[in-house]
């Protein structure tokens, strides 16, 4: 059996104990919350004396999988900032509605440029979720869908959300320049790269000439540049039918350029001596 004194001296222990425990959960409490994890910024400082090149699309033109982070080095840093806003897994519409487009426009100015390229993920059916689809054509038809959080949303069509962009960049005093989808691994039994693979590519164009802006046809330029290494060879430059290797990327980043220029596009006295060595693209006959 314990003594008096050892009893007082478990009592004393077991008190400091508690006393310790109680001091740390008070503390904890009154900490502020930590911010949420969030994923690292991959973009510069944009210097405010330059014009700046917005790239908007998603997962084809994002960081890292996409054309949209190597094509600055075909710019000048000198002379414009690029800047990469594409955002994985977006659509037309989700872009817009989960705010990352008034985030671009927010840093838009006069004389900025926008490269304006989506459709991938606008043709799920409509109640899927993420809310990304987007009602076909490009017409003024609207659909009034309920969010996962009991807001309603009104769908507007591809093409409408094609023209917000052109119209926003427009007021901004910036220039829009609307792009088809980029090419896909994807192949007839002729070994002809499959394009177009849906209808996004022709309404872009219609959406694009009908506002009087230019439209790069990325589309045709990277399935002829596919077609002509072969099917084989073009494949290396893929991860999976839809998303780029790295290399794939600088290649897609290269045929932007090669648009650009048959474009004659205000941005090629932007280029750097990368860009400047791209050949304006011809288109086969």
């Amino acid at each position: 059996m314990l003594n008096l004194d050892s009893g007082c001296n478990v009592k004393t222990i077991l008190l400091m104990t508690f006393l310790v425990l109680a001091t740390s959960v008070l503390a904890l409490a009154q900490a502020p919350a930590s911010a949420p994890a969030t994923r690292p910024s991959t973009q510069s400082a944009l210097n405010p004396k330059l014009p700046t090149l917005f790239v908007i699309g998603d997962s084809t033109a994002a960081d890292r999988i996409g054309w949209g982070t190597p094509l600055s080095s075909y710019f000048d840093p000198a002379k414009i900032n690029v800047t990469n806003r594409a955002r994985g897994s977006r659509s037309s519409r989700s872009f817009q509605l989960e705010g990352s487009w008034d985030a671009a426009l927010k840093d838009m100015k006069a004389g900025d440029f926008v490269l304006i390229q989506m459709g991938q993920n606008d043709g799920r059916p409509l109640e899927s979720m993420p809310a990304r689809s987007s009602l076909p054509g490009i017409g003024e038809e609207t659909q009034v869908v309920t969010l996962p959080d009991g807001k309603k949303d009104t769908v507007h069509t591809f093409g409408w959300y094609i023209r917000k962009y052109i119209y926003d960049s427009k007021a901004k005093g910036a220039t829009p320049i609307v792009m088809s989808l980029t090419a896909k691994n994807m192949w007839t039994p002729d070994g002809k790269n499959r394009r177009p693979y849906d209808n996004y590519p022709k309404w872009s164009e219609e959406v694009a000439k009908a506002e009087k802006v230019q439209f790069l046809d990325h589309i045709n330029i990277m399935g002829e540049i596919f077609e002509k290494m072969g099917q084989a060879k073009a494949s290396t430059y893929f991860r999976d039918s839809t998303h780029t290797t790295e290399a794939g990327a600088d290649l897609n980043a290269a045929g932007v350029v090669a648009g650009l220029k048959a474009l004659d596009s205000p941005l090629v006295g932007y280029l750097s001596e990368k860009g400047k060595a791209v050949e304006a693209y011809n288109p086969a006959k």
